[in-house]
């Protein structure tokens, strides 16, 4: 069921980053100030203090998921040196980096709250039942029995186990999600949406639904329990196997099919991955299809945003099956997209299509459309057709449009911030620095020709070897006023040679005058009776 929303709606998916800049030792601890930035823009950052307490309360909740992370050892006597202190906090910053690059990690509550303590502080599991309460006070036949913790990796959509008083030994799951940025639709329309989405001819669940423990494709692939942390689930699982080839064509014609009705209707889904497949016997349900009218981001937005070809919620959706075909497949999602070598494919047949999907020529050049896909020997079946109402369908259009505006923006400015990225590294390596430096004397040598041998020298006040490149300043640009005509290069050098020397010996005098040394120089020379 969907929430009210707030009046900003904060995109969860968009990645942050953080660095410590520096810390600050007081009475008996020591402070971290960390700068958190949220995407590419270095406006949207802000500035959080963290003791090593608050590193370790973090770690400590980390690992009561089976999450293993190098945070720097304890330290009782000796923590407050210098040393142990700069090497304490290299050490969390790698952790830091751990957490901000890993995908699962990063979209967890407890790490949003540590570095964004402002737009995290919200109870939403106390809203999420308020909100449950308020809808079942229509049907007093439901009752809620228990919340599910952390049961989703979404942090906005939280869990029930409701009960039917009518059949108390039946179990219930149901789930409240708050609406998210990508929200154009009208109320009047998203309620038209929803009703066109419970329709029988569409395969898909409705908001409550049972016998949840024996049929999500991730379970059983994963082979985990659905009521663990989602961290334990997904994070990394113990044993996962991949499914044999009938099961994949037929899940994979099913959801095909799915996406086909969809976008033949001009709805968006975008939020397909294995947690939201529901098994059957004669195929396979998808779920949350109400996430793309909803406007809350999808789990797979920031690898897809990385790719400027996967622009259109239709490509979107194909690349999402590209990923979940992957897991099928491998039993694991890929590590890395576009994956460059698909080694030891248990499955043949697949991997033609695994490569038109996953590919680095298919992320560069575009994906293959679902209609296409459906005519591929592992997935070929009838394609259905869904009636909406015209108005409806102009709204969504128009919904659709907003929201791969809104996608193409993101895009933009991530693919702005890596050219940016790759110039200046680029600029300051050390071939890039030798390349230069080569290149500027080979412009001083074409200005600066070579200069004929010097003849005697006339002076008599100094017998030194002149340098060929005193100042390196151009000859050319000294001229004498005390001379009625200039000098040649070799004499103007010999005279600057000299000046250097004078200059030398004003410095030396300038520091016996310093030191307080000329009075004892004048009294070694003359003696006292002198000038007593």
């Amino acid at each position: 069921m969907p929430g009210a929303g707030d009046v900003f709606l904060l995109d969860d998916t968009v990645p942050l980053t953080a660095t410590i800049e520096a810390s600050q030792n007081l009475q008996s601890h020591t402070e971290y100030i960390i700068r958190v930035q949220r995407g590419v823009s270095s406006d949207n950052s802000w500035q959080v203090i963290r003791r090593y307490s608050d590193f370790d309360a973090l770690n400590s909740g980390l690992m009561t998921c089976g999450v293993a992370l190098p945070l720097p050892p304890k330290k009782l006597i000796g923590n407050m040196d210098r040393e142990f202190i700069a090497e304490r906090q290299r050490g969390l910053q790698t952790y830091l980096d751990r957490i901000t690059q890993h995908p699962l990690l990063c979209s967890c509550l407890s790490v949003k709250r540590f570095l964004d303590p402002n737009s995290y502080s919200t109870n939403y599991t106390e809203i999420a039942l308020q909100q449950v309460s308020m809808f079942f006070r229509s049907d007093p036949k439901w009752e809620v029995q228990e919340p599910l913790k952390d049961m989703g990796w979404r942090i906005r959509k939280k869990y029930f186990m409701v009960k039917n008083k009518e059949q108390p030994k039946e179990k219930y799951l149901l789930s409240w999600v708050d609406l998210g940025p990508d929200k154009f639709l009208s109320d009047k329309d998203l309620q038209s949406t929803l009703k066109l989405l419970s329709a029988p001819s569409v395969r898909v669940l409705y908001f409550i639904f049972r016998a949840w423990e024996e049929l999500f494709l991730f379970l059983c692939v994963s082979q985990v329990k659905p009521r663990e942390m989602f961290l334990k689930k997904y994070y990394s699982p113990k044993k996962s196997q991949g499914l044999d080839l009938p099961h994949i064509r037929l899940y994979g014609r099913t959801i095909l099919e799915t996406l086909s009705l969809l976008h033949g209707a001009g709805l968006f889904y975008g939020h397909l991955h294995c947690g939201n497949v529901l098994l059957e016997d004669s195929g396979c349900r998808l779920l949350d299809l109400e996430n793309g009218v909803l406007g809350v981001p999808s789990v797979l937005r920031p690898a897809f945003t990385q790719f400027r070809k996967i622009n259109s919620s239709e490509s979107v959706d194909v690349f999402s099956f590209g990923v979940l075909l992957y897991e099928m497949t491998y039993g694991r999602p890929p590590d890395s997209v576009p994956v460059v070598q698909f080694t030891d494919v248990p499955h043949s047949a697949v991997a033609p299509v695994l490569q038109s999907l996953l590919s680095t020529e298919a992320c560069k050049f575009g994906m293959p459309s679902v209609s296409a896909l459906l005519q591929t020997p592992q997935t070929k079946a009838c394609v259905r057709v869904l009636q909406v109402p015209s108005r409806l369908k102009e709204a969504l259009k128009t919904a659709k449009e907003s929201l791969e505006r809104r996608l193409h923006e993101e895009q933009r400015l991530l693919h702005q911030h890596r050219r940016l990225t790759r110039a200046q590294s680029h600029h300051c390596s050390d071939e890039e620095r030798k390349r230069r430096k080569l290149l500027a004397r080979k412009v001083l040598s074409c200005h600066w020709p070579a200069l004929p041998p010097p003849p005697p020298s006339p002076c008599g006040c100094c017998n030194c070897e002149i340098m060929a490149d005193s100042f390196g300043l151009p000859p050319q640009d000294f001229k004498w006023p005390h001379l009625a005509t200039p000098m040649n290069n070799f004499w103007r050098r010999h005279c600057i040679q000299c000046i250097r020397k004078v200059f030398t010996a004003l410095h030396f005098f300038h520091i016996l005058l310093c030191y307080s040394l000329i009075p004892k120089l004048i009294q070694s020379i003359f003696p006292s009776k002198f000038y007593t």
